[in-house]
């Protein structure tokens, strides 16, 4: 956990939350820590687990105050790292609400979960949010965008990040998407064809051993 985290999520009434139910000296102990050892960084470990995702799900809030969660997803690896305190993605066209980008525009705070489901890992980040559009900022927007995924790109969202924390991975349910299964099932796929060619197979020689016999011709 970093620092910052804790300043930002830790508010008072948070703390006396933490106060009712003991924990609060542990996180006391544990934000004294982090900021001896300046743990805020987006770090190479961080940048690997963001690079194998496919999505995350991104928290704004309005002018009047109100939260909006929305998914964002796109192939692995489209939320960037862009260096030790900054990540950014390409912002696909979808249904045309545009209620994320209007409250970034408004408030610029942003909260982001990400989660690997396969490893039980799970990433939050608090952050600060700008929008660059294509007509703006073409190069900053491709910078960022995957030339091989067929969306249409309409901005990019660049993030400086404030805060961090890895998140307990108690109640994450294992989950695989079609691509990361495909390995794993891939020899049982063959094995199962090889059956299937080889009953085939076998139900034809049983249809010929129990054949009536053709009646012969008299010469």
């Amino acid at each position: 956990m970093g620092a910052h985290y804790d300043e930002i999520a830790f508010t008072e009434p948070v703390r006396a939350v933490q106060q009712r139910y003991g924990s609060r000296a542990f996180y006391a102990r544990r934000s004294a820590r982090s900021r001896a050892a300046h743990t805020e960084r987006l770090t190479d470990d961080v940048g690997e687990f963001l690079a194998g995702l496919d999505g995350f799900f991104l928290a704004t809030v309005s002018d009047s105050g109100w939260p909006y969660v929305q998914f964002r997803g796109g192939p692995p690896g489209f939320l960037k790292v862009l260096d030790g305190r900054h990540l950014g993605w390409a912002d696909f066209r979808g249904n045309l609400q545009y209620i994320s980008v209007g409250n970034i525009s408004a408030t610029q705070r942003v909260a982001i979960i990400a989660v690997d489901y396969p490893s039980q890992q799970r990433l939050k980040l608090f952050g600060h949010a700008r929008v660059a559009y294509v007509d703006d900022e073409p190069e900053l927007v491709a910078s960022v965008a995957d030339t091989t995924y067929e969306a249409l790109v309409e901005r990019a969202v660049l993030v400086t990040v404030a805060g961090l924390d890895w998140n307990c991975r108690q109640h994450i349910t294992p989950r695989f998407s079609e691509a990361e299964l495909a390995p794993r099932l891939a020899g049982y796929r063959a094995r199962l064809s090889a059956l299937e060619a080889e009953n085939i197979q076998l139900r034809r020689l049983l249809e010929a051993a129990t054949a009536p016999p053709q009646p012969q011709e008299n010469p």
